[in-house]
Parts: structure tokens; sequence; C-alpha cells
């Protein structure tokens, strides 16, 4: 039998497993498959093992729903939350993801993580295409009349990314650093209700596009608001000092009678 605790980070929901004695000796992939499955499993937009880190506080070991591998902001922002839980951190932390380091502060139920932009903005017409540890297209629909499942599929299926995929995001402007947002996730193959790492994304290309060197964009997610702290670099597509903010909150515990 196995412990495992639900996290939600603004509607984007995880399962969480304690390893950090590294004792979890069953196929990861597998158990990602199977537990993250809504209709025959826990439910989840993922799945997170808390492991030892020779660089850091701990690693963060995700997996989502399809058993693939990516870096997840909120998934993160969950992880930071458990860690403290577990006793592991206290209220800042600097912790270890697949693509590298991230520091960590925690403020009541709110965690707040660096992030991380992988390269310049691409333009693809009106749209852009932004790496923030996933790999995100960006789309500005005012008054969003697209069905975002139907859209991301159109995009995530492409020529271009049928291969490797990627997440599709739609932007509605709200106001000046305000944005909605709606998120159709690869390795999920749905609409999730909030995405740390598109949310990021998203803030980016609406700070880009009006010229924001810095400060705060306002993310509202379908799940919950977040925070996209960022600065301008000398290279006017990359930003600097990317913060993801928002809340991470303990849903419940149960166990998986399932073998180890």
């Amino acid at each position: 039998m196995i412990d495992f605790y639900k996290y939600q980070g603004t509607g984007n929901d995880f399962i969480l497993i304690d390893n950090s004695k590294d004792d979890f000796k069953a196929n990861k992939v597998d158990y990602a498959i199977k537990w993250c499955d809504r209709k025959f499993g826990i439910g989840a937009d993922g799945l997170i093992f808390i492991e030892p880190s020779t660089k850091g506080d701990f690693l963060m070991d995700f997996y989502n729903p399809d058993g693939s591998q990516s870096f997840c902001g909120n998934g993160s922002r969950c992880s930071v939350a458990f860690a403290k839980f577990l006793g592991i951190i206290k209220d800042q932390t600097n912790f270890e993801a697949i693509d590298g380091m991230h520091q960590a502060v925690i403020s009541d139920k709110h965690v707040k993580i660096e992030m991380q932009q992988y390269g310049a903005i691409e333009s693809i017409g009106n749209d852009h295409f932004i790496d923030t540890g996933s790999p995100h297209y960006v789309a500005y629909r005012n008054g969003v009349n697209e069905n975002i499942v139907e859209y991301g599929k159109s995009i995530r299926y492409s020529d271009r990314f049928k291969t490797k995929g990627t997440n599709v995001n739609l932007i509605a402007e709200k106001g000046d650093r305000n944005i909605e947002i709606w998120t159709y996730e690869r390795g999920v193959e749905a609409e999730t209700l909030a995405c740390g790492t598109g949310a990021t994304a998203c803030g980016i290309s609406f700070a880009q596009k009006h010229n924001i060197d810095k400060g705060i964009i306002e993310v509202k997610a379908q799940g919950g608001h977040l925070r996209i702290h960022l600065e301008a670099s000398k290279n006017d597509k990359v930003y600097q000092n990317i913060w993801l903010e928002g809340p991470a909150e303990f849903v419940f515990k149960g166990v998986i009678e399932d073998e180890n």
C-alpha cells in the first residue's frame, strides 16, 4: 500500500507521493497512466514523486497522465507546499526539476516559484511560440469564441507539432496588465483549469506585445488567479527574473492498494 496526497493549484490537480527515502520500486509511467485516469483511477493532471536530490532540497519527478515527462509550473508549486508539509523545507527552497534548478518562496497558502524562458519568443503570424520549461503556442482571441479543445488539437496535431506536441493557449485581454486564458495541455490532451507554464508563457507574450519592461501580469485561468512577475532583458524577445505565484492547497490524503 502507498500513501498519496492530492493537491491542487488553481484547479490543476496532482497526486503526490513521498519518495524521499527512494523506496518506490514500481514503474512510474504505468502508475501515472493508471492513477491519473479520472474514470478508473484517482484522477489528476499529473503524478509527482518527491525524491532526494544532490543539487537541491528535493527533486520533483513529474509525469503527465499519458506517462510523458515535462516541467510543470503548478505541479512545482504544489510540490513545494507538499515538501513543506513533509518537513523537508521551511518557507524557502531551491529544488530540482526536469529542466534544472528552481527557487521557491512560500507565504501562507501561496507559493511563488522561479521560472525560465528558454530561447526567444517566436512569432508565428500574430501568434507566439514560447518555451517556459514546456512548449506553448499562444494566440489572442478577445471575446474568445473558439472551443479550446478543438482549437488546441488543431495546433497540437498540426504538421509542425504533431511529433513532439505543444500546449496551446488562448488569451483574452481584460485591461492593463490583466488577461484571461484557456489552456489545452499535451500529455493531458484536454483542457485544464490552469497551467503554470502556460500562464507564464501568456504573461511573457502579453508583456512583449505591449512593450512592458517590468512588473506583474495578472492572469485569470479558468481555475483561479495567478501572477507572473517578470522583467525584460537586453534581448527584447527574452524575459528574465520570471516568477509564477499562486495558491497551492491540500485536498485529501488516501491509500493506493497496489503493489509497489
